[in-house]
């Protein structure tokens, strides 16, 4: 007897449908997200087991322990751009959040850019994640080191090799992405309980082989660079500016979300303060549990180095494989989130072959276009870069750099509203049931204004042109600008791409 698979469930015609309906869109994504699922989005494209994972020798290795404090500095910034994004969700629950919002609240053309840099951010943010396996798998077993038998990063043979597990992975990714946001779900909720679990074991690990106290945060290191070490501390600060992005991910699955008025704002929240928190925790115990400060293997090896010698195996591989998981569903949410943002652009005719890009699958509820064309593009980007020994870090400064000037391109236009009249303050306005939604109130200018300065801040910060971040090696002096030529490349490449002379078939609605 044939096998059958059960249909999946129709969009919703109800509730949530009708609230969608007032922006003119139809309900064709399945609504099938619940507040876990939600926050699960967020939290995985963090991922701070991942990020921690790949960053953690970058940020020491500039300035030693003390970099532990631009950890809550960079949190601190990053909750202001939250706080505003939280209120933007509960008003605008709506696919492709970043181009939505900024659309909405800056024109079409200002709309248009912000989508423009997210998608192009997302799609190399994946491809780092992606490349993360190689940080982890040569450890867990040497077998996954396929090319040469240089595991790092930084060598040739360990590049290429982090291009090939990478590859993989996003095969992967896109299959799940295709099936269904449903299946998406699940393995994203699945690999969110891991993650949780593996940080609290990490966590646990670390503090119970504690070498040292907590007073080791105030410890400078070693620094013998001819600008003090205030510069160099700053620049450990891209540490932390890397791992905490993407806790806005559930505005963009607002469409797929139950009750995202109420549901989103929480969690974008929630999603970047649980990571804060563990990651926090798990920077310490690092700093606390690691063999030796001085030897120069934390700054080389990262986390691993750590687990490796205060946990024997197979319990330091179960924790290992946990990170892999991790770096897995961090893949998955981050594609998407790129995903949706493409499919939200598209149904718009913001983007070339917007027919096709707009098409959502009746069985799956999934636009399977947009999925694979932003798998094939991070494999792309990958490819670009084989036998770049700077791969890492040249990929996640360009990829963070856009999505900071992507969320510029929401705040700065929402502060404008803010101080010109064009935004009801106060009062945040009610959901369906009569329900107050999240409003910041007579806090929103303020919490704007800092949250716009410390953009500008970071923006500079990151793009600051580093020989020890886009140049190691020192053979390639013009890959020390790669953060400010890519930015003017991917602006040029916008401004072809532009929509020109086509009306946009729903205009923006004053606020």
């Amino acid at each position: 007897m044939a096998l059958t698979t059960p249909a999946a469930a129709p969009p919703e015609k109800g509730g949530d449908a009708v609230d969608l309906a007032e922006f003119g869109y139809e309900q064709q994504l399945h609504r099938s997200l619940g507040k876990f699922a939600s926050f699960a989005a967020g939290f995985s494209f963090v991922s701070i087991l991942t990020t921690i994972f790949q960053l953690f020798g970058l940020g020491f290795g500039f300035a030693g322990p003390a970099f532990f404090w631009t950890w809550p500095v960079v949190f601190a910034g990053q909750f202001l751009v939250a706080l505003c994004f939280a209120e933007l969700a509960a008003r605008y629950p709506l696919s492709g959040a970043i181009y939505q919002w900024s659309r909405r609240l800056g024109g079409e053309v200002l709309g248009w850019f912000g989508g423009w840099f997210m998608i192009l951010a997302q799609i190399v943010t994946a491809s780092a994640a992606a490349i993360a396996l190689q940080v982890v798998l040569p450890t867990v077993w040497s077998g996954f080191q396929i090319i040469g038998d240089d595991t790092s990063l930084t060598s040739p043979s360990g590049a290429a090799n982090a291009v090939l597990l990478g590859t993989v992975l996003l095969v992967v990714t896109t299959t799940i992405n295709c099936v269904g946001v449903r299946w998406m779900a699940r393995v994203n909720t699945i690999g969110v309980i891991c993650e949780i679990v593996g940080v609290i074991a990490v966590i646990g690990v670390f503090f119970t082989h504690a070498q040292r106290g907590p007073q080791v945060v105030f410890d400078t290191g070693i620094h013998t660079g001819q600008s003090g070490y205030g510069w160099a501390w700053i620049a450990s600060g891209l540490m932390a500016a890397y791992v905490m992005v993407g806790f806005g991910s559930a505005g963009e699955l607002a469409e797929e979300t139950r009750d995202p008025r109420r549901v989103a704002p929480r969690t974008i929240r929630m999603a970047l303060s649980v990571s804060a928190l563990g990651g926090g925790l798990m920077i310490l115990g690092a700093l606390m549990a690691a063999p030796s400060l001085t030897d120069g293997r934390l700054a080389a090896e990262g986390l691993p180095y750590v687990l490796d010698t205060v946990l024997s195996s197979p319990w330091g591989t179960v924790l290992l494989v946990d990170v892999a998981i991790a770096i897995l569903i961090c893949t998955l949410a981050i594609q998407t989130a790129a995903s949706r943002l493409m499919f939200s652009m598209a149904r718009d005719e913001r983007l070339p072959f917007s027919k096709t890009l707009a098409t959502v699958n009746r069985r799956t509820g999934t636009p399977i276009a947009p999925s694979i064309v932003v798998g094939l593009a991070c494999v792309a980007v990958l490819l670009l870069n084989v036998g770049n020994s700077a791969i890492f870090s040249t990929l996640a400064s360009v990829c963070i750099i856009a999505i900071y000037l992507a969320y510029l391109l929401v705040t700065a236009p929402m502060l404008y509203r803010r101080l010109t009249g064009g935004w009801v303050s106060g009062d945040g306005g009610t959901d369906a049931e009569g329900r107050p939604l999240f409003s910041l109130g007579r806090w929103g200018v303020l919490v704007n204004a800092l949250a716009v300065l410390y953009g500008l801040v970071m923006v500079v910060n990151l793009s600051w042109p580093r020989a020890e971040i886009f140049d190691p090696a020192g053979d390639t002096p013009i890959l020390r600008w790669a953060g400010p030529i890519s930015i003017v490349a991917i602006v040029a490449l916008g401004i072809l791409c532009f929509p020109r002379g086509r009306t946009h078939p729903r205009p923006v609605r004053s606020l």
